[in-house]
């Protein structure tokens, strides 16, 4: 039997947003949506995403407060070790990822949240990502309150669910100001929604960007 013939690289798909947005239950549905088409799937998250990463999202969500560019190095530094060992590897093996945040994240929490300055982001991504940039950034949008409020319904809440609703307000602003600066990039969804309709709208959106055979 011939062999099967080489495939093109995978898609990057990110998924962001604040607290109690419905990422993970979106990314979820999603790998499962793509695999069901016959695509290969990586799901994935940040910080995280491969061994050393997972150590040190440990070390970012229960240990602090950090300086912000000593705690925008520590999401970077996990950030690094998960392109390197996972996402490059996967995507030149033609497989579709799936992740829950990337660096729009820390532009948001550490910038926005923070005040770590867009310089130094810029910086720490070009150092730490190369050329590797999303394909497809969806962004969940709800209103703070309402997040927040799914969050600490959970239980067992990290440092950054513990923040007040000013923080949380800023990093809400961030992301829309992210969506409106790369409209080609990114595409916000209504996370008030139910989960069903907002899966919905972002198979659509794999659709019309990405070519998706969903």
């Amino acid at each position: 039997m011939a062999p099967d013939a080489p495939r093109g690289r995978g898609r990057f798909i990110t998924l962001e947003g604040g607290e109690g947005a419905g990422k993970t239950t979106l990314s979820r549905a999603l790998a499962a949506e793509l695999a069901g088409a016959g695509l290969p799937v990586l799901r994935t998250r940040e910080p995280g995403g491969a061994p050393g990463a997972e150590a040190v999202r440990t070390l970012i969500l229960h240990q602090g407060p950090w300086d912000p560019v000593a705690e925008a190095m520590l999401h970077f530094a996990a950030r690094r070790e998960h392109v390197a060992i996972s996402l490059e590897p996967a995507l030149a093996a033609g497989i579709w990822v799936v992740c829950d945040r990337f660096a729009d994240s820390t532009l948001a929490y550490q910038g926005a949240g923070q005040g770590l300055s867009r310089e130094v982001w810029e910086q720490l991504c070009d150092l730490s990502l190369g050329a590797l940039r999303p394909d497809l950034t969806l962004v969940l949008d709800l209103p703070t309150e309402r997040g927040m409020g799914r969050a600490l319904s959970r239980g067992d809440a990290n440092r950054y669910e513990m923040q007040g609703a000013d923080f949380h307000g800023r990093v809400r602003a961030a992301f829309l100001d992210i969506a409106a600066r790369e409209p080609g990039r990114c595409a916000v969804l209504d996370a008030v929604r139910p989960a069903g309709e907002v899966l919905s709208a972002a198979l659509g959106t794999l659709r019309d960007r990405l070519g998706a055979p969903l």
